[in-house]
């Protein structure tokens, strides 16, 4: 849809003579003019604008679909939301947690379906469905996972049908299901497969699905062989072409979504870098979440997590780059295959920053060797496929909601130009960011 002038003062906003990416891997337009009408983009050509007010001058700059951080955990949304605007996260996908009850669910779409004060829009899963006895609860010591309100512990199968129907009822993109052993020794046993396989049934005759919590190959096969096509997590699996064509070939072809969460690797080794904390990052975040930087706990675990790779990958002294290297050869190899990889951190963990960090976990892919437009599509269009909300959201189309963020440099050079961020629109509104 495009017009050859418009009546003065008919757009509620008009970004002029921007460079344009629209998310779709289409290449960069030079020079366009994007119109937005209320919540909606109305129109994109490079017609001469007769409107005087509420125009943007984008020369010089670029635009690029509003972000989703599509792997978070929110514990105080009231601080978090604020923060992930300011970094241009228009949109999360919230995977549980051990505060996600119904009630804080219904909190946060309710201030998310507002524009006035910043909030990103919140997709979610369910609870976390699990056995209990097994990750992540079978260190419960403190009694923070509640079944029923922040987890649901299957006990049996006879249960699930019932289970499932009741969640399915809620506003959920999914069910969170932790197949995982746990994070380090002791692990739990996993849990079965006749239950994972009548989850994953009951969901699909509830018109839901799964989103599986998995961290090495075993688990992404048992995943598989319950025809589970959505995964949380890519840290942990290990995905060699040669030695691993069944589970390729399972994924081939199949309507495959994955979230990356590269920055789990980068938050374990976070104390060894100080110098990755800006005083931008001290000034947004507080003292007080990087307090642990220096907790001999947490010095001992980035330690044991370097060890880890070297005794395992062979690398003489660890790099990031090399850390990331071979998950990101995955990723490509996966996106070839038609795997839509998506861009995720798994932010509520230390060290992972909601807002800032879904640039880190962009700059990761980048250190991999991903494309930088691909990078792109994984944090926007790819998210949006995942949601099933790609007819409003996730490119800059014309029909689409206008969420958008406006950079001072082009991402395209160097993707860590998504930071240069200028202004943030959610719904059509400029947002207020942080110190503005």
């Amino acid at each position: 849809m495009t017009c050859s002038s418009e009546k003065l003062e008919e757009y509620d906003l008009i970004i002029a003579n921007v460079n344009l990416i629209d998310g779709t891997g289409s290449e960069i337009k030079t020079g366009v003019n994007v119109y937005i009408k209320e919540n909606i983009i109305e129109s994109i050509n490079s017609n001469k604008i007769q409107q005087k007010e509420n125009v943007i001058d984008g020369s010089n700059k670029y635009i690029i679909p509003g972000l989703f951080d599509s792997h978070v955990h929110i514990s105080n949304y009231q601080d978090e939301f604020p923060k992930l605007i300011h970094f241009g996260v228009t949109s999360i996908f919230v995977t549980g947690g051990k505060i996600a009850t119904n009630d804080y669910y219904s909190q946060m779409r309710d201030l998310a379906n507002q524009d006035s004060i910043p909030a990103p829009r919140v997709y979610h899963t369910s609870q976390i469905f699990t056995v209990e006895g097994k990750h992540p609860s079978y260190a419960n010591l403190s009694g923070d996972w509640r079944d029923g309100e922040n987890i649901y512990f299957i006990s049996d199968t006879l249960q699930i049908e019932q289970l499932v129907k009741q969640v399915a009822l809620k506003p959920i993109k999914g069910i969170k299901l932790v197949i995982e052993d746990g994070v380090q020794p002791p692990f739990s046993e996993r849990i079965e497969q006749t239950i994972i396989n009548k989850i994953n049934d009951e969901a699909l005759k509830n018109g839901t699905r799964i989103f599986a919590h998995i961290s090495d190959n075993v688990e992404l096969k048992m995943a598989l062989d319950a025809g589970i096509y959505n995964f949380v997590h890519f840290t942990g699996v290990d995905i060699d072409s040669m030695y691993d064509k069944q589970l390729i070939e399972q994924i081939r072809g199949k309507r495959v979504s994955w979230i990356t969460t590269l920055m789990l690797d980068k938050s374990m080794i976070y104390p060894n870098h100080p110098e990755w904390v800006s005083s931008e990052l001290l000034g947004i975040y507080g003292v007080q979440n990087f307090k642990n930087l220096t907790n001999p706990l947490f010095k001992f675990r980035a330690e044991e997590s370097i060890q880890y790779y070297k005794d395992n990958y062979s690398f003489e002294n660890p790099t990031l780059k090399e850390i990331v290297q071979f998950q990101v050869d995955d990723i490509k190899m996966l996106t070839e295959i038609g795997v839509n990889m998506v861009s995720g951190t798994d932010s509520g963990n230390p060290f992972i920053l909601p807002g800032y960090s879904i640039h880190e976990e962009m700059q990761l892919l980048e250190l991999g060797g991903m494309d930088r437009m691909k990078i792109i599509e994984m944090t926007t269009r790819n998210a949006a496929r995942m949601l099933n909300v790609s007819d409003r959201l996730g490119t800059i189309e014309v029909g689409k909601l206008a969420d958008l963020v406006l950079l001072d440099k082009n991402p395209l050079d160097s993707i860590e130009n998504t930071l240069s961020i200028n202004l943030v629109v959610k719904n059509g509104k400029i947002q207020k960011r942080i110190n503005n």
